[in-house]
């Protein structure tokens, strides 16, 4: 009988094994790069953005007080949640106006959208909560349950 030959086991047959970490670094980084090569290709979309509100929030001793810009909305649009230390504002217009003419239809729609959570440093009434709106600005008064003192402030000047 012929003595069997050993058989050698090239690299090309397990490459797992002789690679080192920096090799499938390597190969990670180019698979990552190819991937957002082809994904660049498709199209991109935008998300329609919420616009923004400013709002102010004031201590004012005996309670606090919420101003919030909200254009477009109308107050039985608006929606308050009040728990003893947060306040949640919400608001949603939408409006759609159709045009009839000759040979063509217009149809056009427009949505605002507002949503705030705001933490309360101190517990507030929430049964005794008030809100008005009045030209876009609306204005929480939120009584608080123990009222802090408001401290006196003092000047003092810049050298």
């Amino acid at each position: 009988m012929a003595a069997k030959k050993p058989v050698k086991k090239s690299p090309a047959m397990s490459p797992f094994l002789t690679s080192s970490w920096l090799d499938i670094d390597k190969s990670i980084d180019n698979l990552r790069k190819e991937m957002e090569k082809a994904f660049s290709s498709f199209p991109s979309i935008s998300m329609p953005k919420m616009p923004q509100s400013s709002c102010d929030v004031i201590d004012e001793g005996k309670q606090f007080r919420v101003k919030m810009d909200v254009p477009g909305i109308k107050k039985n649009e608006i929606k308050l949640n009040v728990t003893e230390n947060s306040l949640e504002i919400s608001g949603e217009h939408k409006e759609e106006s159709e045009e009839k003419k000759k040979n063509y239809l217009t149809k056009e729609r427009s949505q605002i959208s507002y949503y705030r959570t705001l933490p309360l440093s101190e517990n507030v009434v929430a049964s005794k909560v008030k809100a008005k709106l009045s030209d876009g600005v609306l204005d929480i008064t939120l009584p608080k349950s123990k009222p802090t003192k408001t401290q006196k402030k003092k000047s003092v000047s810049v050298q």
